[in-house]
C-alpha cells in the first residue's frame, strides 16, 4: 500500500487516531582477518494501528499491509481501547493539539545501486590494504551495516506523511599486543545517512583514515595510565555527544521526567555553565540534514526543534501530546516507534551541544596539566544525571601541549554538576550518525557536539 491507499482509509480513523505502516530493513557484512563471519540482510514490516478511547489507547499489529488486514488492525486497536476504557474509566485523556505533518520525504540515493559482491570486495580491499600496510596487528575486523526505516503514516488529526531514511557504516577494530597483553582500539565509524553508493565507491579513499587509526593504536601500545582524579579535561567532540544524549538528554525525556528524573525539579534552573547550550534537532542543524532526520513523529506531528539547555538554563523537554498536555508544552515530534508493532515513546532525535567561541588547538594550549579524550566505548547513566564511560583514546595534556597517549580509562561525574564547570567549547561540531539508543525499544539517533573543556573524574590503573 502507499500514502494514497492508506489516506483512503482516513474515514476509518478515529480523531485520536493512527494508521502506520512500517519497514525497517538491516543489511550487514562482518570481516574477521580476512573471512568473511556474517553476510545476513533482513526485513521486518507489517502496519500497527493506535486509537484512544478515554484515558485508554488501544495498539494492535499484524506483518501484512493489505487493505483487508490494515482495516483489521484498525478495529483490533478499537476493540483494545474499548476494553481498556472499560477497565480503567476516567475522564479523556488530554492530548495537546499539534500542527499535523504532510509530507513525503526520502533520502534513497540517486546513483546506480551496487551488488552484494561489491560490498564484500569494498571491505576485503580494506582488509587486504590493512594486512600490507599495518604490520603488527593480531586481529583486524570491518563491518559494514546498513539500516534503513520507511514509514507511512496517516491520523484521524489530518497527518499524511512518508519517509525513507537509510544509514550506512564501516566500523573498524584493530588488535596489536604488548607483553602478551591485548590492546585495541574501534575507529571512528565512517558514512552516514544515505546508502552503500553514496559513500563507498572507491576503498582507496579509505586508507589514509586507515594509517591514521593504525598509527594511533599504535601510540596507544605505547601508552600509560591515568592519573586517577579531578582533572581538567578537553573532551572530544563525540564524546561530548554521548554524554549531551545519555547523561542529559535522557532526563529530559517528560515520561522519564513524570517517572522521577531529577530534571523534574531543575526546569527554569541553571544546570550548567552559560557557556552551555543543549537542542535536540529534528532534521536540520546549523543549515545542514542531521544524521537522522525526523520530518514527523509517529502521532503525526510535525516535527520541529527542542531547546533542552539555553545558556545553562534548563529550559524544556522533550514530549508526545499527552506529556505536553500535562506540562502545557508545545509538542516538537519526538514520539517514535521502532517497529511496525511497537507503540510510540518520547526519543530523542539528533541531540547536539551547540558550537561556541573557541579554538581546539587554543583549549589545549590553556590546559596546564589533565587530558584530551577522545574515543568513548560503553556506559551508562542513570535518571539522576550521574554517568560512568569508557574512553578507548585520549592523551596526556602537559604545559599546554599534547603527550604520551593513556591506556583505557573511564569518565564518572554527575552530569549537570560537571556541566557547571565548562569553561570553553569550541566552534566545530562533530555528528556521531551510527547511534541506536535503547529504551524499552530501540530508536536510531544522532549526537553530536564540539569539543569542550571542563572538570571531571578520570579513573587510573
Amino acid at each position: 500500500m502507499n500514502l494514497h491507499d492508506l489516506a483512503a482509509l482516513r474515514p476509518l480513523i478515529p480523531g485520536c487516531g493512527e494508521i502506520r505502516l512500517h519497514k525497517n530493513s538491516t543489511g550487514r557484512v562482518d570481516m574477521l582477518n580476512g573471512d568473511v563471519t556474517a553476510n545476513a540482510v533482513s526485513d521486518t514490516m507489517g502496519v500497527s494501528a493506535r486509537v484512544l478511547r478515554g484515558r485508554s489507547w488501544g495498539l494492535a499489529s499484524a506483518p501484512e499491509a493489505t487493505p483487508e488486514s490494515v482495516k483489521a488492525v484498525l478495529q483490533a486497536a478499537s476493540d483494545n481501547a474499548a476494553l481498556l476504557h472499560g477497565r480503567a474509566g476516567g475522564e479523556p485523556l488530554p492530548l495537546r493539539d499539534a500542527p499535523a505533518a504532510k509530507g513525503k520525504w526520502s533520502h534513497a540515493t540517486a546513483r546506480p545501486r551496487a551488488a552484494r559482491k561489491d560490498k564484500l570486495d569494498f571491505l576485503a580491499a580494506l582488509d587486504a590494504y590493512t594486512l600490507k600496510a599495518c604490520p603488527g596487528l593480531i586481529s583486524r575486523r570491518f563491518i559494514l551495516n546498513g539500516f534503513d526505516q520507511e514509514k507511512t503514516l496517516v491520523t484521524g488529526g489530518g497527518a499524511e506523511c512518508y519517509s525513507f531514511i537509510p544509514r550506512m557504516h564501516v566500523y573498524m577494530f584493530f588488535t596489536t599486543e604488548k607483553d602478551g597483553a591485548p590492546i585495541d582500539l574501534m575507529a571512528p565509524t565512517y558514512g552516514g545517512l544515505g546508502e552503500f553508493e553514496d559513500f563507498f565507491g572507491d576503498p582507496a579513499d579509505y586508507y589514509g583514515k586507515i594509517d591514521a587509526f593504525y598509527e594511533e593504536l599504535m601510540k596507544k601500545r605505547e601508552g600509560v595510565y591515568a592519573e586517577a582524579g579531578l582533572k581538567e579535561c578537553v573532551l572530544a567532540p563525540d564524546l561530548a555527544g554521548i554524554l549531551a544524549h545519555e547523561a542529559v538528554g535522557h532526563t529530559v525525556e517528560a515520561d522519564l521526567v513524570m517517572g522521577g528524573s531529577v530534571a523534574g525539579d531543575l526546569l527554569n534552573r541553571r544546570v550548567a555553565s552559560d557557556l552551555v547550550s543543549i537542542t535536540d534537532f529534528a532534521h536540520t542543524a546549523m543549515g545542514e540534514t542531521c544524521p537522522v532526520p525526523v520530518y514527523f513523529d509517529d502521532e503525526g506531528v510535525a516535527a520541529r526543534d527542542a531547546a533542552l539547555i539555553e545558556n545553562g538554563i534548563l529550559t524544556g523537554y522533550m514530549h508526545n501530546r499527552e506529556s505536553a498536555a500535562r506540562y502545557g508544552a508545545e509538542p516538537a515530534g519526538n514520539a517514535r516507534a521502532f517497529a511496525f508493532g511497537d507503540e510510540p515513546l518520547i526519543r530523542m532525535r539528533n541531540t547536539c551541544i551547540l558550537p561556541g567561541a573557541s579554538k581546539l588547538e587554543d583549549m589545549i594550549a590553556s590546559v596546564e596539566d589533565g587530558y584530551f579524550l577522545k574515543n568513548p566505548a560503553n556506559g551508562q547513566a542513570d535518571m539522576t544525571s550521574e554517568f560512568m564511560f569508557a574512553v578507548e583514546m585520549g592523551y596526556e595534556i602537559k604545559k599546554g601541549r599534547l603527550g604520551r597517549a593513556i591506556l583505557n580509562t573511564t569518565v564518572s561525574g554527575v552530569a549537570f554538576e560537571m556541566l557547571k564547570t565548562v569553561t570553553a567549547v569550541s566552534d566545530g561540531v562533530h555528528w556521531v550518525s551510527s547511534g541506536f539508543c535503547g529504551k524499552k525499544q530501540y530508536a536510531s539517533v544522532g549526537m553530536g557536539g564540539p569539543a569542550v573543556q571542563c572538570k571531571i573524574n578520570i579513573g587510573g590503573r
